[in-house]
Order: structure tokens, then C-alpha cells, then sequence
């Protein structure tokens, strides 16, 4: 009797080591995941501060250049009626146009996070 139970304690004793190792295993691959899901949630997160903060910017080149390319035209239509006039509105419309197309560039540089880091796969 005392053999049964000693190869008994003796194999419970395994069983509960192989469990434990597992349930470990189980816990690195848990936390491993919580770690790329936090990653993921701070990645998205700058990305929609950075869209955020470019609104407005990109909002204000569209505006800018635009007049300034209204005011180009009309200069250019002014040059046979009133050349003097014509001309000054040609350079200063264009002056404006490319001030607000530099405002608009300086707006898709944020919104830009750089050049992707390589992803990290996870096996099963």
C-alpha cells in the first residue's frame, strides 16, 4: 500500500509541476500581449493628436493659399486694363500662394510619424 501511495504522491507531485509551468508560460504570453496592446493604444493615440494638431494648420494654408492664387489671378487679369496695378497683385498673390502652400507642408509634417518601426511577431 505504501508503494501505491508513494507512486501516487509522486505523480501528483509532476502533474502539479507541468501545470505550474504552464500556467506561467500562459502568464508571459499574456503579459507579452498586454504589452503590444498598450503599445498599439499609445501609437494610435499619437496618431490622432498628431491629426488633432494639424487641423487647424492645414485649414489656414488652404485658406492663405488660396487667396493668394484669387489675388495672382486677378492680377494677371488686371495686367492689360492697369499693368501697374496687375503686377503688383501677380507678386503679391504669388508671394501669399507660397506662404500658404509652406503653411500646408509644415501641417503634413505632423500628421507624419516618421518612418514605421518594424513590428515584432509574436508566435504561437
Amino acid at each position: 500500500m505504501s508503494r501505491i501511495s508513494l507512486i501516487t504522491l509522486l505523480l501528483m507531485c509532476t502533474f502539479s509541476g507541468i501545470t505550474y509551468a504552464q500556467s506561467s508560460e500562459q502568464r508571459a504570453a499574456l503579459d507579452s500581449l498586454k504589452q503590444v496592446v498598450l503599445q498599439l493604444d499609445q501609437d494610435l493615440y499619437q496618431v490622432e493628436l498628431n491629426l488633432h494638431q494639424s487641423k487647424k494648420q492645414l485649414k489656414t494654408g488652404i485658406f492663405i493659399a488660396t487667396v493668394g492664387y484669387t489675388v495672382t489671378i486677378i492680377g494677371g487679369q488686371l495686367l492689360g486694363r492697369n499693368p501697374d496695378l496687375g503686377e503688383a497683385l501677380l507678386y503679391a498673390g504669388g508671394a501669399t500662394g507660397i506662404g500658404g502652400t509652406v503653411v500646408l507642408v509644415n501641417g503634413f509634417k505632423k500628421i507624419s510619424l516618421g518612418k514605421p518601426r518594424p513590428r515584432v511577431l509574436i508566435s504561437p
